[in-house]
């Protein structure tokens, strides 16, 4: 069977800081159930961290040489991701245009919508001692969606890009999870393989995991959760810190 060209290469971008991802951190150190934001997952803006992140990611995108910067953008709807992509885009002056796609969504996290894993514990018992039973991979919270769920998004995702994108350097923005389910997707992980490296290489803001196509047109990891742009600009370096249970919505 023939191989179906797609992209030389997929950049796979976490959004900047948002400002969900403070509340976040904050209500995890005050041991609170809920976080306190008053607009809907996919309305959170960034924070002014997230903003000076997303300007770093265009610098560095600005001073590739013209054959290596990407010739396609893609981003995930909600607002903390497309706003990376367009300060980034302004910032690096590539004129292209941006798609952005549903599929690329941060995963529904359903009836736990704004609540913390000690929340979630409080208020959902039964639903804690289900998820400890089913695994964080398989475990679909309430009206929402599991990792396994974002994988089928992921690997629509990648099939329409085969299709849509052959030889383009692909740059998608997205969110912690989706990233972490693409590298599920292409390193063809195991369950266990992908939550030990959640663990162990958390997914930081504006980072870049980076692949490139081989001579069989398969693509391969060339690098993962690169920061270096963030730390030459002097913007720090933030992520999601490592809890135990179900995280809630951390608005990654």
């Amino acid at each position: 069977m023939p191989v179906i060209p797609g992209p030389s290469a997929l950049w796979l971008v976490r959004h900047g800081e948002s400002q969900g991802n403070v509340a976040d951190a904050a209500a995890g150190r005050n041991g609170a159930a809920r976080l306190q934001l008053d607009v809907r997952d996919p309305d959170v803006p960034l924070s002014d961290t997230g903003r000076g992140q997303a300007e770093a990611l265009g610098a560095w995108l600005r001073g590739l040489p013209a054959d290596q910067r990407p010739t396609a953008l893609l981003s995930s709807p909600f607002t903390r991701a497309a706003d990376t992509l367009q300060i980034a885009v302004e910032t690096a002056g590539l004129d292209l245009p941006v798609t952005y796609d549903e599929r690329l969504r941060e995963r529904d996290f359903g009836a736990f919508d704004g609540m913390t894993g000690a929340g979630i514990r409080a208020e959902y018992p039964d639903e804690a001692q289900r998820r400890d039973l089913l695994g964080k991979f398989y475990y679909r919270p309430p009206g929402g969606e599991s990792w396994a769920d974002v994988a089928l998004r992921v690997r629509s995702v990648l099939m329409t890009a085969r299709l849509d994108r052959p030889g383009e350097r692909l740059l998608v923005t997205s969110h912690q999870a989706v990233v972490m389910v693409f590298r599920y997707v292409l390193e063809e992980l195991s369950e266990k393989e992908l939550l030990d490296l959640e663990k162990r290489e958390p997914v930081a803001n504006c980072s870049v995991t980076r692949y490139e196509a081989g001579a069989d047109g398969a693509l391969r990891l060339a690098e993962a959760n690169a920061v270096g742009h963030l730390e030459r600009a002097d913007e720090p370096v933030t992520e999601e810190e490592p809890v135990s249970g179900e995280p809630g919505v951390s608005r990654a």
